[in-house]
């Protein structure tokens, strides 16, 4: 067993039930061919360095997955016949590679997954702070000294008094 990676452009402007059915299609070959799903990244949507049937940006993801030469041709031949495939490239990371190695790998990547969104929330709450404004956190103080509270409830107080 080889473990491959794909990257393939998707058309930006596809609605996201749509997007999300490709991708659908995506695991379901792989998973046809009797190969095993890695990791499933998506990059997002990005500035392309040249455009591509006239649009500017393309949605990316780069899969990395594990099969023999069978799941390439059939993944790839999927996206030629597809029309909200703007580009993919397929590349061979490793051959030789022991299906409990790329099962231990695609573990590892799913618990990283599910460790990132905490991270971006706890990114998103610190840039929320810098936001506020000066005149809530003053009128915190103010009721954390006349009515006791913590300064932490009487901030969250004031927040809330402004939204």
């Amino acid at each position: 067993m080889n473990k491959y990676e794909t990257v393939f452009i998707s058309d930006p402007d596809l609605q996201d039930q749509t997007r999300k059915d490709l991708f659908d299609k995506v695991r379901n070959i792989i998973a046809s061919e009797e190969g095993l799903l890695v990791d499933f990244d998506e990059w997002g949507s990005k500035k392309l360095a040249y455009e591509i049937y006239k649009k500017n940006r393309g949605y990316y993801v780069c899969l990395t997955y594990g099969g023999d030469g069978e799941v390439v041709k059939e993944l790839e031949r999927n996206f030629r016949l597809t029309d909200h495939i703007l580009k993919f490239m397929t590349i061979v990371l490793d051959k030789d590679v022991e299906p409990q190695a790329l099962e231990e790998m695609a573990k590892a990547a799913s618990e990283a997954r599910a460790a990132q969104p905490v991270e971006a929330t706890e990114e998103q709450a610190s840039e929320e702070e810098e936001k506020t404004d000066a005149p809530a956190e003053d009128a915190a103080e103010e009721t954390a000294e006349e009515g006791g509270d913590t300064a932490e409830e009487a901030e969250a107080a004031a927040k809330e008094e402004t939204e």
